[in-house]
């Protein structure tokens, strides 16, 4: 594919010193990708509709497409990798599944199963390459927690160590399985939205929890937190919006400097709804979702636009400088950044 980067959509921004350059790296197959996992600059793994699970181990350069044998039909909107060989992947909607390969991608194993109805897994972090946990929407007012201490192998439903029940129309999105953050030793973060959002928060791997209040535009099924990231225990950012709305931007990022406990509007917010926000470094964050792309570099004060183009998700390597966003119809971008 081109690599040519089209002047209308993807031009650098020159801003704060830094040049802001979206470059096109593969797209065409059937599937609308929302999980990521950046593992380094060499590996990446990304899921999407249709059973899609993509890797590369090139930084971007060729992408292998695999279907999981028996679930080409699922929808996998998070993905979390450890290597080119170890991933675990997880799809929305009911049965619920949690599948893990140990070779690539060339099998896959069943680690859990959830034929309940009502089921609808969001999101998933890890701590380390051992400790590990997933949400999902709530049954009979309970949030769903599944929680591994053996790699991804084994799955223990902790939903009773969360004591309080969730708002009436209260739920997450799934958008780009970012609505959870794992941070150190045992602390995680979960957002909830539609008619009433909160930050449900844990610092020993979800024993505990404490719930803040969020305030971000919510009160619709459509409204709410789509994405959040933590830089350290104290400074975070959470993105979104109304998904139906995707234009417009009346309260839809906001910043913490408590570790979620509160939360602030910056003074130049995003310019529309955002499904998937990310800290390059503690000054500079990027945000993107279907109406485009924005970045700030003071900390998430001020935001400015660099693309219209539509996107899902994106990630930085988690030991590295690789930056990848990813939409619909397997587009995936790569995102750099020079600083003059």
């Amino acid at each position: 594919m081109s690599r040519l980067i089209f002047c209308l959509l993807f031009f650098p921004l020159y801003s704060f010193s830094q040049t802001y350059d979206l470059i096109p790296l593969t797209s065409g197959e059937h599937t609308s990708l929302r999980g990521m996992s950046v593992v380094s600059d060499q590996v990446a793994w990304v899921s999407g509709s249709n059973g899609h699970i993509g890797k590369t181990i090139d930084a971007g350069k060729t992408w292998q497409w695999i279907k999981p044998e028996g679930h080409e039909k699922l929808d996998f909107r998070d993905i979390e990798a450890f290597d080119a060989d170890k991933a675990i992947v997880v799809n929305a909607g009911a049965p619920a599944y949690i599948l893990q390969t140990t070779d690539g991608g060339k099998t896959w194993t069943e680690r859990y199963k959830n034929v309940d109805s009502a089921i609808f897994l969001d999101g998933m972090g890890f701590w380390n390459d051992q400790r590990g946990i997933v949400f999902g929407d709530p049954i009979n007012s309970k949030m769903q927690l599944l929680r591994t201490i053996d790699g991804g192998v084994s799955w223990n439903d902790i939903s009773e160590n969360l004591q309080a029940k969730m708002g009436l129309g209260e739920a997450a999105f799934a958008a780009s399985g970012t609505t959870i953050k794992t941070l150190g030793n045992g602390k995680v973060w979960i957002a909830t939205g539609g008619k009433v959002s909160n930050i449900y928060y844990s610092s020993n791997f979800g024993s505990t929890w404490q719930v803040f209040e969020c305030p971000i535009l919510q009160g619709e099924s459509s409204t709410g937190p789509f994405s959040m990231d933590f830089y350290d225990d104290d400074h975070g950012v959470i993105v979104g919006g109304d998904y139906l709305k995707d234009k417009e931007n009346e309260n839809n990022v906001l910043l913490s400097s408590n570790g979620g406990k509160t939360w602030i509007k910056p003074a130049k917010p995003v310019d529309g709804y955002r499904s998937g926000v990310t800290y390059i470094t503690d000054k500079t964050l990027v945000a993107t979702g279907s109406s485009g792309t924005d970045v700030s570099s003071d900390g998430g004060r001020n935001w400015y636009n660099i693309s219209v183009v539509s996107m899902n998700v994106i990630q930085k390597s988690k030991d590295g400088h690789l930056i990848l966003l990813a939409g619909n119809k397997g587009q995936i971008y790569q995102l750099t950044i020079t600083t003059k």
